[in-house]
């Protein structure tokens, strides 16, 4: 059976564990060619390794595994040029890469940590559609995706670096959106509630009670997980979304209807 995105080139950031480890499967599983980037080398050859490695992905699948670091322009241009030296395109781009930053309150947040969620969440994601977008404009048309967040649609309390990026990602995404429309280009943006990830886990290793606090403000009463996000990325790509753009997609087990 064919995949949604049998022939595309996808690229993934982040795509050493949780929901970029989940898309890169998701999108190998679909047919795609993937550059899977990370700064974590053990975790994105891990990834490819399993892609590669797996027979549910097919005798057909192709990955490589590219180190790259969102915060460094030329890192992110190599990525996207990997991309296209190998397969000549880039049709799907999962602009995922992130980090969560500290428990604070705003007026007690350390600058040079909110400086670095900025650097990380809010201009990595730029820096990757400054080299994408060209790249499907020249083409003539493909679909990028950015992580946004839960914290992007309302208020988070502590996380005022976190929120205040994913609000901006949610912002970016839009422009972008109508910026590149005519051009065939989609942009849209996912936003995870939260989900079963190793940032989950480091938080609550910071906060015991956190996860109990969590569950108790979810109307489906659970945590999602990594593969229901990269499903919703998998849509958004897909030419089954092809008249969505400048959408920012909650996948939050119900929490922003409340």
């Amino acid at each position: 059976m064919a995949g949604r995105l049998d022939g595309r080139v996808a690229l993934v950031t982040g795509a050493a564990s949780g929901i970029g480890r989940a898309t890169a499967f998701a999108f190998a599983r679909e047919g795609a060619r993937l550059v899977a980037a990370d700064i974590d080398r053990a975790g994105g050859e891990e990834t490819v390794r399993q892609i590669l490695g797996e027979q549910i992905f097919g005798d057909g699948a192709a990955a490589e595994f590219v180190l790259g670091d969102v915060t460094r322009g030329a890192d992110v241009e190599a990525m996207v040029a990997r991309a296209v030296e190998r397969w000549g395109r880039l049709d799907c781009a999962f602009n995922n890469a992130g980090i969560e930053g500290t428990l604070r309150a705003t007026a007690d947040y350390p600058e040079d940590v909110f400086a670095r969620v900025v650097d990380v969440n809010l201009l990595g994601v730029w820096r990757c559609l400054r080299a994408e977008i060209p790249v499907m404009v020249r083409q003539g048309g493909g679909a990028i995706v950015n992580t946004g967040s839960v914290g992007g649609l309302v208020g988070a309390a502590g996380f005022s670096a976190y929120a205040a990026t994913k609000h901006a990602v949610v912002g970016l995404t839009r422009c972008a959106a109508i910026e590149y429309a005519k051009a065939g280009v989609r942009v849209n943006a996912v936003c995870p509630g939260i989900i079963e990830t190793p940032m989950v886990d480091r938080l609550s290793a910071e906060m015991p009670t956190l996860r109990e606090a969590l569950l108790a403000m979810k109307p489906m009463g659970r945590l999602g997980t990594p593969a229901e996000v990269a499903e919703a990325v998998v849509w958004l790509c897909s030419d089954a979304a092809s008249f969505v753009t400048g959408h920012a997609l909650a996948v939050d087990g119900g929490y922003v209807a409340q």
